[in-house]
Parts: structure tokens; C-alpha cells; sequence
């Protein structure tokens, strides 16, 4: 017998989630000798880097790094519970939020339920739920934007979960507040909604919405946050869910010990004091979407306009324009597991590296136009 025939008969199916390409892969692959001449737009990381101040903690805590972590992530979670104004069992702490999505399947997805989620929201939720043999119901955006109005007429009796991704990944979409509170108003008891906010937090606080008052009013709802994107975090894989203690209770029972690491936990602490790190990080955000729609409206590309770090762009045969952008040493996103062939996701850089975007972009798009 093979491993296939051992295992559960659903596992081959699954879908393969396909992440940015790492920069040393590439430079392998396409026979760089140099890995510094590429430069990565793929994966919406910050281009100025970690926080200065966990970098600092980081180093003090480097000689520690032998004793297993603190399994309750306390100082983490008091951090967060005291800048959130919630209370700390209404914290949970995860390897970035693809665990705590994962922790929402265990605890409310097995065959015979569904989720619902917009048709080109973050592919993960389809994921999720296939892994735990749900049923996933995918409701066409309107613009690029969630229709909330229809998803909720989606909602079946066996449906667990509605995932809202706010800003969306991959579109740079939101939904405002006053859509979020008429949809939270219609939302059936037998639902959990969880909001993904892993881009929020790059918004100013007045843009932000104000979806942790549904956790302090005992509402089913998980708020999921990160530090890998505002906070420049990726490499440490740390994240975290906002929910009523009744729920996060249920999460910390298929919780795995130890599921983040000590380096994580208190690099985070020192990231979440660092409103300098965060001021300069929108700048770059602001500044940068700034720059790269402006070139893009002039080349006559039709892009989405962004509320995160990233731009959704056409520019004709997506997959193509990434691989040739590769070849240029510029890594972005092509949207084709989106059902967006026509495509490419581009983060936003430093000015250098958005400029050099830009040049390769054009380069490649002239060659394609011309049959090259």
C-alpha cells in the first residue's frame, strides 16, 4: 500500500496554497550570482523593516533562546489587552493568523458545515474549510469589494463561519463602519464572523473600523490581527485573535503548546510601543500607492484602488508579466489562483525599489506588446 492509500481519502484534494516566491529560490532558479539584485513585491512584508525597538529586544533576548517560551504568551497578551481595552482571556496568541484560522476550523468546521466568503477574498478561508471538509460558499464582489448584503442572504443553516477580510487581500478593498455595523445587525445567532484585519493597523486609527466593540459586547465575533505587516514581523510568524473569553476558551483547547516562540513573543511586545516604526511605515504605504496608481493611470493600466500595501493591477497575461518580471529581478504576485489571469499583485516598496518596479513593468510590458 502507499501513503496515499493510508491516507484520509480528502487529503489529496486539497488545494496548495502558492506563497511569494523568496528571493534566493529565484536567484537559484533564474542563475542570479547576487540574491541583492532582486527585489521582493510579492508578499505585502514592510520594506523598512522590523521595528527598531524589537530588533533591539531581540538581541537581549538572543541568549535565552535555549528555555522554551512562555506558553501563555502573558506579557504579550497584557500588552495587547491593555492597548485593545479588552480583557486578557479575550486574547489568543498564534504562528501568525493562517494558526488561528486553523484554530477556527478545528473548533467550528467538519463535514456537513460551510463558510461563506467573498469570491476573491484571501484563498486561505477555502482552505480552511476544505481541510475540515466544509463546504465553501463564494459570493461574487461588487467592485472588488465585499458585498455584504450578499452574503449574508448566503448564510445557510449549516453555515459556521462568514469571513470578512478588512482590507481585503488580494484586491487593497474595505468596507466601511456604517456597512459593518447594518451588517452586523442582520447577522443570524448560529454564525461566527471573523474579521481578518492584518492590513488595518497600516490605516490611520480614524480610517480603521471598530469591530473589537462587537468583542466587548459578547457578539460571536474573532477579530484576527498580525504583526507581520505593519510591524515588519513576517519572519517571526506571530499573530493574534481578538474574541469573547467563551471562544478563545475553546481555541486554547486545540491550541498546541509552545505555538510561538519566545523570540516572536517578546519582539512583539517591543513592536507594539513603537508608534514611531508604525507613523513611518504609513508614510511609506501612503506615499508608495501613491506613486505606483499614478504611473499605472498613465500607462493606461486599470488598477483597484488600495486601502493596504499592495496594488491589484491588470496588465493583460498576469502570469506571463511575472515570470518576465522575475527575469528583470523583480518578484511580484500573479493572480491566477485568484481566478485574476489577467493580474499581478505588486507590494509597495521603498521609493528605490517602486521606481526599479516601475521600470521593469513598462520594460516588460513593451515587449509583450510588441509579440516579444
Amino acid at each position: 500500500m502507499t501513503f496515499k492509500d493510508l491516507a484520509k481519502p480528502w487529503v489529496a484534494g486539497l488545494g496548495v496554497y502558492e506563497p511569494g516566491r523568496p528571493i534566493e529560490e529565484v536567484a537559484r532558479e533564474l542563475g542570479f550570482k547576487d540574491a541583492e539584485a532582486i527585489i521582493k513585491l510579492a508578499s505585502n512584508e514592510n520594506a523598512l523593516g522590523p521595528s527598531p525597538k524589537a530588533v533591539l529586544a531581540m538581541k537581549k533576548a538572543a541568549r535565552q533562546m535555549h528555555l522554551y517560551p512562555d506558553g501563555g504568551a502573558f506579557y504579550l497578551v497584557q500588552a495587547l489587552a491593555k492597548r485593545l481595552r479588552v480583557s486578557q482571556d479575550q486574547i489568543i496568541v498564534g504562528c501568525g493568523s493562517n494558526e488561528l484560522l486553523e484554530f477556527i476550523g478545528h473548533v467550528f468546521l467538519q463535514k456537513g458545515t460551510s463558510i461563506v466568503m467573498a469570491d476573491r477574498a484571501f484563498v486561505v478561508y477555502k482552505l480552511i474549510a476544505a481541510m475540515f471538509q466544509a463546504e465553501t460558499i463564494a459570493v461574487p464582489m461588487i467592485d472588488y469589494r465585499h458585498d455584504l448584503n450578499a452574503m449574508l442572504k448566503a448564510i445557510r443553516p449549516d453555515t459556521r463561519a462568514v469571513f470578512v477580510a478588512n482590507p481585503n487581500n488580494p484586491t487593497g478593498t474595505m468596507v466601511a463602519g456604517a456597512e459593518i455595523d447594518a451588517f452586523m445587525r442582520r447577522v443570524p445567532d448560529h454564525v461566527v464572523v471573523v474579521f481578518d484585519e492584518a492590513y488595518v493597523e497600516l490605516l490611520p486609527v480614524d480610517r480603521q473600523p471598530d469591530v473589537l466593540r462587537y468583542v466587548r459586547e459578547g457578539r460571536k465575533v474573532v477579530v484576527m490581527r498580525t504583526f507581520s505587516k505593519t510591524y515588519g514581523l513576517a519572519g517571526l510568524r506571530i499573530g493574534y485573535g481578538v474574541a469573547p473569553a467563551e471562544c478563545i476558551q475553546l481555541m486554547h483547547r486545540i491550541r498546541q503548546p509552545f505555538n510561538t516562540t519566545a523570540m516572536g513573543q517578546v519582539a512583539a511586545v517591543a513592536a507594539l510601543d513603537d508608534d514611531v516604526h508604525v507613523e513611518r511605515t504609513r508614510a511609506m504605504m501612503r506615499d508608495g500607492l501613491a506613486f505606483l496608481q499614478d504611473a499605472f493611470a498613465s500607462l493606461g493600466l486599470s488598477y483597484v484602488p488600495s486601502s493596504a500595501n499592495f496594488v491589484l493591477v491588470q496588465v493583460g497575461q498576469g502570469r506571463r508579466v511575472f515570470e518576465a518580471l522575475q527575469r528583470e529581478g523583480v518578484i511580484v504576485r500573479p493572480m491566477d489562483p485568484y481566478g485574476m489571469p489577467a493580474h499581478i499583485r505588486i507590494t509597495v516598496g521603498t521609493k528605490a525599489e517602486n521606481r526599479r518596479c516601475l521600470a521593469a513593468l513598462k520594460k516588460v510590458l513593451g515587449r509583450t506588446k510588441a509579440g516579444g
